[in-house]
């Protein structure tokens, strides 16, 4: 019985075998902490790039951003436009101007979804295996998907947009709409980082998408995002106070159809900053460590 160590044993404490002759040691990965600003800027740069081409090789990926802000405008503003309008004191047209900048702050959670599922399916191919061997920045992969995703954020507002014009909508303050588009991607951001969190910790894209709906659908229907919260049975409406989607909406109608607007905006901005604060480390974390 031979005595030779097998290639899989580790050599016994206290020794280290020198590489053989013309074989390169591979190079010792630097941690996060000791790449400069400007490699990190660098790596996410190249890393949003290469999810760009992919896009651009994969283009059914933009089905969602494309078809989502049309087929949500024209069902609701064709079905439930006329009776929810003569609740509002007006018809189909006063709909149209109470449901568009709803559909704008709909549309900044519903595209965060797909972060999560992106990087599952990542993770399960193989590549973000490949990315943690190289020495880069982990914050930049997960910064790079999030940049990505706001891209396609606003693709899907421009659509939404042109498609809003089409049934009657009037843009009242163009100043309004570019703050409300900044806000809708502020609070998009921060929604992204649960959603990173969960491509992680969940095993596939079917988990975190239906994670995803179970978290999307009571907020974005417990909202005022489509009717006025008026008729809501009172604990609900408490329950939309503090929906944060109830506020983005509401601060989107007054940035781009006039009206108050400074307390929903607060709100949603402490919204964003709190929910980033709170999840951004856990999803780099996360990353890191995941086995």
């Amino acid at each position: 019985m031979s005595t030779h160590p097998s290639p899989t044993t580790a050599p016994p404490e206290g020794r280290r075998t020198a590489p053989p002759s013309g074989v390169t040691a591979p190079p010792v990965l630097q941690a996060d902490g000791r790449i400069p600003l400007r490699g990190h800027l660098r790596h996410t740069g190249a890393l949003i790039r290469r999810n760009l081409l992919w896009i651009r090789q994969d283009p059914e990926s933009m089905f969602d951003a494309l078809l989502m802000p049309i087929v949500f405008t024209l069902l609701f503003v064709y079905v439930f436009g006329g009776s929810i309008g003569q609740a509002l004191g007006g018809g189909q047209e006063r709909y149209v101007q109470y449901v568009v900048p709803g559909m704008l702050a709909m549309m900044s959670m519903t595209l965060s979804q797909g972060v999560g599922t992106g990087f599952s399916q990542d993770f399960n191919s193989g590549v973000m295996d490949r990315f943690r061997s190289l020495p880069i920045g982990r914050g930049s992969v997960l910064f790079a998907k999030i940049a990505v995703e706001l891209a396609r954020m606003l693709f899907a507002t421009v659509v939404l947009m042109i498609v809003a014009v089409l049934v009657g909508f009037h843009i009242t303050h163009w100043a309004g709409l570019m703050a409300t588009m900044g806000l809708s991607a502020l609070f998009a951001s921060s929604i992204m980082w649960i959603f990173l969190t969960l491509g992680v910790v969940l095993k596939n894209a079917q988990s975190v998408q239906a994670m995803g709906f179970l978290v999307l659908f009571p907020l974005q229907f417990g909202s005022s995002i489509f009717a006025p919260t008026d008729s809501m049975p009172g604990w609900l409406q408490h329950f939309t106070d503090y929906n944060p989607l109830s506020t983005l909406a509401d601060s989107a109608r007054g940035l781009m159809t006039g009206g108050a607007v400074a307390h929903d905006v607060w709100i949603t901005v402490a919204w964003s900053v709190a929910l980033t604060a709170v999840m951004a480390p856990v999803a780099i974390h996360k990353f890191r460590t995941k086995s």
